[in-house]
């Protein structure tokens, strides 16, 4: 990849857009998870969390990349550029096995809601949750042997001395890294988004033929279902594509670097899912929002916040769920 000032700019205003947005609405979601947990946890609050951490994970390792693109190469020390890379892939796939397990949990929940109630329990929750991470890590680890191949860049014996990270491969490394990156579209895209498609939609076909369903449950079932499917639309499907058209022809497509921008927007895209998936997280968005308000509103404007029409709404919602099964 060759750095010129237009993409500098791009990638600068993409990163720095996911790091604004996503960093205070991952922290809020993780505050609210925490406290959750701490009272009553269930699964889906295990793998919500699990997400959350996953993204907080991410953000906090933006700003290297923002620096490499601020300064079109690689100026930091040279230990960074591998761990970053590797935390950066390692949770993009991690990302996609965990909107998986949402999903089916989803879905199990809908299909099968008394024999599933019984059976489900937050340990397996973790359970799954730590096989995610062990998995993405371990395929993601290929950035660790790539960037110390011994064929890369044979003119430079010392790692240190590059500027550039994890961006110029020999026709040996791609040989090596190729056929990887195609298995990692199979396992972490092509698997967890055919899983998505099947479980949301077999979950808004079920919760349609049910009268007793209120309305507000199941748009907030179909908002989830397009909510994570745009996720993987959006976010996943271009830099997997890129894999594939990589493996095909035998090199590194030249807009996989525009393809990957889109997978950083994944972490302020996936508090919005949450939005759909928890009862408490909404509230605790609905009562920031409203202190926000409050704060930005002159004095003579705060009574009418609470008036009870502006309240209605709130505890509506919340007499409509004390038997949602979708929070």
């Amino acid at each position: 990849m060759t750095w010129t000032v237009g993409l500098s700019n791009l990638v600068l205003a993409v990163y720095g857009f996911t790091l604004i947005i996503g960093l205070p609405a991952n922290i809020l979601a993780f505050y609210t998870f925490f406290q959750k947990i701490r009272q009553q946890s269930t699964p889906m609050d295990v793998l919500l969390i699990s997400l959350t951490i996953s993204d907080l994970i991410f953000l906090f390792f933006l700003p290297f990349r923002m620096v490499e693109a601020a300064n079109m190469k690689w100026t930091l020390p040279y230990f960074l550029c591998p761990l970053s890379g590797f935390i950066f892939y390692s949770i993009i796939a991690n990302s996609t096995l965990h909107l998986m397990a949402i999903s089916v949990e989803r879905y199990l929940g809908v299909a099968f809601p008394i024999k599933y109630k019984l059976k489900r329990k937050p340990r397996n929750a973790v359970i799954a949750c730590v096989i995610f991470w062990v998995v993405s890590m371990a395929h993601c680890s290929v950035v660790y042997i790539m960037q110390y191949h011994n064929y890369f860049n044979p003119n430079i014996t010392d790692p240190s001395k590059r500027n550039t990270c994890y961006e110029e491969f020999t026709t040996e490394q791609l040989k090596i890294l190729l056929p990887v990156r195609l298995e990692l579209s199979i396992v972490f895209f092509c698997i967890p988004f055919l899983t998505c498609c099947f479980c949301y939609i077999n979950c808004i076909c079920i919760l349609s033929r049910l009268s007793k369903v209120h309305a507000k449950k199941r748009y907030r079932a179909i908002g989830m279902a397009l909510g994570t499917l745009l996720v993987f639309v959006i976010c996943f499907m271009p830099f997997n594509i890129s894999h594939v058209e990589g493996y095909v022809h035998g090199y590194s497509s030249e807009w996989r670097t525009h393809a990957l921008l889109t997978s950083t927007l994944n972490a302020c895209l996936d508090p919005f899912i949450f939005y759909f998936s928890s009862l408490a997280l909404r509230e605790t968005f609905k009562k920031v929002l409203q202190e926000l308000v409050r704060w930005l509103l002159p004095p003579c404007c705060r009574s009418a916040l609470c008036c009870p029409l502006f309240n209605r709404g709130k505890s509506e919602e919340r007499t409509q769920s004390s038997d949602d099964s979708i929070r």
